[in-house]
């Protein structure tokens, strides 16, 4: 079987996502960027069939477990405002990953400064010949209280 070159492409980028956000087929994934449906479609395949791209991801009530952004080929900019209105759809203990083109590692110190700024704490970040990527969780404002 031969595979497109979008295929190839979209392997490149979904395998390390996967690996470096840690989801599972049980969690519910929501896939953001300009590549969204078809990543989308690619999890799917995989057996992740909780997963959503924002064209088709309901209404804001923090019920997504994972949040995978392709931001390759996009202006930093634009981020910003995408992390503030994709926060509304992540659990409170979900995860977020997002991955931008390879060539712009120095953007990676930008992505922690945005992500810290609305609360979330960065777990990680790697590069990879693909391109590199910073994973984050939201910063628990109240510790779990001891029981007695």
């Amino acid at each position: 079987m031969v595979l497109s070159s979008s295929s190839r492409a979209s392997d490149r980028v979904i395998e390390p996502m996967i690996a470096l956000s840690g989801c599972s087929t049980q969690d519910q994934i929501l896939i953001a960027g300009a590549k969204a449906i078809e990543l989308m479609l690619d999890m799917h395949h995989r057996g992740y069939v909780h997963a959503a791209a924002t064209a088709n991801c309901g209404r804001p009530a923090e019920q997504y477990d994972v949040a995978l952004v392709d931001w390759r080929r996009r202006p930093f900019r634009t981020l910003e405002q995408t992390l503030d209105w994709l926060l509304n759809y992540l659990h409170p203990r979900g995860t977020l990953l997002i991955w931008v083109d390879p060539q712009k590692p120095a953007a990676i110190q930008s992505i922690h400064h945005a992500l810290e700024k609305r609360g979330l704490v960065v777990e990680g970040d790697t590069v990879h010949a693909c391109g590199c990527a910073v994973s984050a969780r939201r910063h628990q404002t109240s510790p779990m209280k001891k029981a007695a």
